[in-house]
């Protein structure tokens, strides 16, 4: 982008002090409909800035696994008052983007990267075509995200929480606790129900059978082509794109975090080889705060404390060039 730095700073310029008002005035979003790559209607919530319709950087949100796009509200609010546009979308299956039955639904991780991760990318990129598009992914959706077909439309990402889901990589008093989760409770239910009953158990949203079915056959610390699709080919193409991304990436995780541990983190960048990557990790105490967590950071209480850090990179140019695929 060519536009004066002193314009940059008036566009985003907000102080600490004022990021509650500012989150009171953007809280809602507006829901919207959008095609995935494949045509399915997915839902989401996009947060407009007032009065610019020619941003500078437009960001979309990837949500974390079974975790719906309005959990994500206060914090894209926060960008949306700092004159960024964001679209929060909900994966097929969940949210927004739930059939009337999960009974039958088939999705697989393959459709949520290459579908719908490529329809949400597609879908701000036609809305804002001069703007610098960054994705900004959470928990497995660092993962997911990388799949897409257009990724390339993205000129930076950043990774909040970001792991590969191995049980192997969390916190010891949690490995064994969650392995029987994922991969004995997990299939059996979703065997028997036709779906992962996450609501039920207080774990997130509903998850579709073919993604619970994936995400309980995760045993090794690779990530497997043959374990996510009977023969491994859309798999294999998704990893591959992994090693040709080259942006600049900031990459945050959170030393209380049980889920997204350092070993998780680095075992997620490790499939991205060819990123730039600024990785910090934050302690709860060095901000002042009791924890953090594998979702504290999108919580409305965490902001004045994190969001600045992600404000200040996106301020940061990019230098004005698309992600490198190639």
């Amino acid at each position: 982008m060519t536009e004066p730095e002193s314009a940059r700073g008036r566009q985003f310029d907000i102080s600490v002090g004022e990021i509650g008002s500012s989150i009171e005035a953007r809280l809602a979003g507006i829901p919207v409909k959008l095609p995935a790559l494949d045509g399915y209607e997915l839902g989401g919530i996009h947060f407009e800035p007032e009065g610019d319709s020619d941003p500078l950087i437009a960001v979309v949100i990837a949500s974390g696994g079974g975790i719906p796009a309005r959990r994500y509200r206060h914090f894209a609010s926060f960008l949306a008052s700092s004159g960024i546009p964001v679209l929060a979308f909900d994966y097929r299956g969940v949210g927004l983007s739930r059939p009337r039955s999960l009974r039958g639904f088939h999705a697989t991780a393959e459709d949520w990267s290459e579908f719908d991760c490529g329809g949400a990318i597609q879908w701000m990129r036609t809305r804002y075509p001069r703007a610098e598009l960054v994705g900004i992914a959470h928990s497995i959706s660092t993962v997911v995200i990388g799949g897409a077909p257009n990724v390339g439309e993205l000129s930076r990402l950043i990774f909040i929480a970001a792991h590969t889901g191995y049980y192997g990589d969390y916190r010891k008093r949690h490995r064994i606790p969650m392995a029987l989760l994922w991969h004995g409770v997990m299939p059996a239910l979703t065997r028997i129900f036709g779906f992962f009953p996450a609501r039920m158990l207080r774990l997130g949203e509903d998850i579709p059978a073919g993604i619970a079915l994936q995400w309980a056959a995760r045993r090794t610390p690779e990530l497997r082509p043959e374990a996510t699709d009977r023969d491994g080919l859309r798999a294999r193409s998704m990893l591959a794109r992994y090693g040709e991304i080259k942006v600049p990436t900031l990459s945050i995780s959170f030393t209380d975090d049980a889920f997204a541990t350092e070993a998780g983190t680095q075992r997620l960048l490790a499939l991205y080889p060819s990123l730039d990557v600024r990785y910090e990790s934050i302690g709860p105490a060095s901000i002042g705060i009791a924890s953090i967590g594998h979702f504290g950071f999108f919580r409305r209480e965490s902001g004045p404390l994190l969001w600045p850090r992600v404000l200040a990179y996106l301020q940061t140019p990019a230098g004005g060039s698309k992600a490198s695929t190639n």
